[in-house]
């Protein structure tokens, strides 16, 4: 683990240390791609730290998650820091992402890109790859918080969906349906992971065990709407903007935001093939520190509007902008009797929300994930005792500080643990980082397995 440790920091240090642009702190508004030629774009960088390469493909998902890859591209970053031939490349789901992270650009996949937790360490792994095969990979940095919900059909408005299940009585109507031949169906974006795992902790915080009490699927995000609209399915764990739009289409209703289970929970991550880092270590500081100067412009109020249009352009989300825009302000219509809620904090966060720093990858976010794998018996029992080893392997906390010090943050700004303590959930369940196991001791519903 040290060596490994070692190494990487070498590679990038040595291959890319003086890689700081020269123009230094964080432009909210840079020059757009078609104003900077690429000639007048390296003349912005020192001659002894332009990329190794200018080319580099990074997949996304059409969620909000996405907003900083896409900012980045359309805003101009990547080109300022000498990365003028990035593709962002829309995936038609998370095992389309995960099939390409496997073959790379270089076999027409993708070197990195947008992740749901804990995909990076289980494809670094080979635990869900063809054949077993690892791929190392490496986290960079978180690209946001918040921004997912939970959806529910209209057929079931009276129900009692709401943040509490038990108290409201919809834990028992779950439970009937099941044992009427007749189960609820829920479904996320791919199973074992961030989306996953959010369903299942509402659910099993409100005694429903979502292993035995209902149908559990998994359905690309794109196809959410369409599912609902045809009353196939029941419930939805998945991203902005399609909790928002099932709402608007007056085909559901939010039962839950995860920023209610969760506040300033960790969302998805940026992170990258190991083997093209290894490869091109300027090149990926170069697109790192884009993408967190997209996350600090993305975050600015006076560029909300702008955000907006962006994503929803055919070519990207392809959805109208109402669709977005009242979700960036936290203003949501919530439960089937569709209140109106204003609440700024609840939104989506890209760069800083109440506890700091957003867009810093801590190790204790890390092994939350893998303890909630462990506790749903996607992973042994046994594997807590690997987390620290494979959280080491893949997480980039040095290579996030690096660039931040390189692009002019505050060191208030950077984070000097690599833990953020201990994470308080809505049912008064507690995560301390330090103490995994009596997290799950202290869990009501799992499915530990030996």
């Amino acid at each position: 683990m040290t060596d490994l440790y070692s190494r990487r920091n070498f590679l990038w240090t040595a291959g890319a240390a003086a890689g700081a642009v020269m123009l230094k702190g964080c432009a909210i508004n840079p020059p757009s791609p078609a104003d900077l030629s690429p000639k007048a774009q390296a003349l912005s960088l020192n001659p002894s730290q332009i990329p190794e390469t200018t080319t580099v493909k990074l997949g996304y998902i059409a969620i909000v998650e996405s907003a900083p890859l896409i900012i980045a591209q359309e805003k101009g970053f990547f080109a300022r820091h000498g990365m003028t031939n990035v593709q962002v490349s829309k995936q038609a789901s998370w095992g389309a992402a995960r099939d390409n992270i496997e073959i790379g650009s270089d076999g027409g996949g993708i070197d990195g890109g947008q992740w749901q937790m804990p995909m990076p360490h289980l494809i670094s792994e080979g635990l869900i790859t063809k054949g077993n095969r690892k791929i190392p990979m490496v986290t960079l940095a978180q690209l946001c918080t918040h921004g997912n919900g939970i959806a529910i059909s209209n057929k079931h408005i009276g129900k009692g969906f709401g943040l509490d299940l038990a108290k409201s009585g919809a834990a028992d109507y779950i439970r009937d349906l099941k044992k009427a031949g007749t189960p609820f169906k829920a479904a996320y974006t791919f199973p074992r992971v961030n989306q996953d795992f959010w369903i299942r902790y509402w659910l099993s915080a409100g005694g429903v065990n979502p292993d035995q009490d209902l149908d559990l699927l998994a359905v690309p995000a794109s196809q959410t709407v369409a599912n609902m609209r045809t009353g196939t399915m029941d419930g939805f764990s998945t991203g902005d903007p399609w909790p928002y739009r099932i709402v608007r289409d007056k085909i559901g209703f939010l039962a839950v935001l995860n920023a209610q289970v969760w506040k300033d929970h960790p969302e998805e991550y940026f992170a990258m093939r190991e083997d093209w880092m290894r490869k091109h270590p300027r090149a990926t500081k170069a697109v790192l520190k884009a993408i967190m100067e997209a996350q600090q412009w993305c975050d600015d109020p006076k560029n909300r509007d702008e955000m907006v249009r962006i994503l929803a352009q055919r070519k990207y989300f392809n959805v109208p902008t109402t669709f977005l825009r009242a979700p960036y302000d936290g203003k949501y219509a919530m439960g089937d009797q569709f209140q109106e809620i204003s609440d700024s904090s609840i939104a989506t966060k890209y760069w800083k929300d109440s506890t700091g720093s957003v867009s810093y990858p801590y190790k204790s976010h890390d092994l939350w994930f893998l303890t909630e794998s462990v506790r749903w018996g996607f992973l042994p029992q046994a594997f807590l005792g690997e987390a620290d080893r494979v959280i080491n392997n893949v997480n980039g906390e040095q290579f996030w500080k690096e660039a931040a010090q390189e692009l002019g943050v505050a060191s208030a700004d950077i984070p000097k643990n690599s833990s953020r303590g201990v994470e308080k959930f809505f049912d008064g369940a507690e995560f301390d980082p330090t103490k995994p196991k009596a997290y799950l001791d202290s869990l009501r519903i799992k499915n530990i397995k030996a």
